[in-house]
């Protein structure tokens, strides 16, 4: 179902191509938004940016477009992150849709955290594919790209290099800022529903205790257990990403007197994205630590 499915996304890109607006710019399609970010503080306007799963999408389940197959088709590169669900499933067919396309995988320089495979949410290979999210992983992140754009157009290089110099500045703040605040608290366990966050966790000295069990809703004994370890540790917060329904994070939060916070780690605006879970982390752990 899912080869035809392709096919026919195929034949229409193919068909109706002539009707995509061009830019004039170049296309670099990236596989999520939060690399967009990456490409457009190095590169400024000089490349047209194809995201290839939009805000309040899934990356573990999604199946794109066919405006963005077109997009693809037409692409000088692709920015994967290498361990996403819908990645498994699609990137081949990404590729053979345009083989001429410079490929890279952020995922490829990161040191990997491992992770219970989780077939229904993409975990395919057991690996956590949500680096992006730790500024130390986005400094990786940011070299790679910056090498990526100056081989796309060595003569902005120098442009290029100075632009991420000075991303790499930005970033350096928000690690230093991160370290400052999680160095010395007493409590450094948090909760969150869909573990989006270990890789911030394993940086910073910090505990993830993930509400999902399994890649699925838990089962009353877990969500015993979570309740139980929550009031151990007196949690006051349970964080929820925004593509996630809030159901079970808020039974919990209504059993142990706590509340709700969303986060946006799938934002473009990767800075404030990253600030924003990293100062309500914070609060999170005074709260517990009072």
């Amino acid at each position: 179902m899912r080869k035809l499915f392709f096919f026919l996304i195929i034949c229409f890109t193919i068909s109706c191509g002539h009707d995509v607006a061009d830019s004039g710019n170049k296309i670099i399609t990236v596989s999520i938004a939060p690399f967009k970010y990456f490409v457009e503080e190095i590169a400024g306007n000089d490349f047209t940016v194809n995201i290839m799963v939009p805000a309040g999408a899934d990356p573990h389940i999604y199946e794109p477009f066919p405006e963005q197959i077109n997009k693809l088709r037409k692409s000088v590169a692709y920015i994967s992150n290498g361990y996403l669900g819908f990645e498994m499933t699609w990137l081949d067919r990404f590729y053979e849709t345009n083989r001429t396309m410079k490929r890279l995988s952020l995922g490829d320089k990161i040191d990997p955290l491992t992770s219970i495979p989780h077939p229904e949410r993409g975990h395919m290979e057991g690996v956590d594919p949500h680096y992006w999210v730790s500024p130390k992983c986005a400094l990786i992140m940011a070299s790679s790209i910056k090498e990526l754009l100056c081989e796309l157009n060595p003569a902005q290089k120098l442009k290029y290099e100075k632009n991420w110099q000075l991303l790499t500045s930005k970033i350096q703040e928000v690690d230093s800022k991160a370290r400052e605040l999680f160095s010395n608290m007493p409590n450094k366990c948090f909760m969150i529903y869909h573990p989006n966050l270990a890789y911030i966790a394993r940086d910073y000295g910090l505990e993830e205790i993930p509400v999902e069990f399994e890649g699925k809703e838990p089962p009353p004994s877990r969500m015993r257990e979570l309740i139980d370890r929550a009031r151990k540790d007196h949690v006051r917060t349970i964080f929820v990403q925004r593509e996630y329904d809030t159901k079970n994070a808020n039974a919990i939060a209504g059993e142990i007197g706590a509340r709700v916070i969303l986060i946006d780690p799938l934002s473009e605006n990767w800075l404030k994205s990253t600030m924003d879970i990293i100062e309500a982390l914070h609060k999170s752990l005074v709260e517990s630590s009072k």
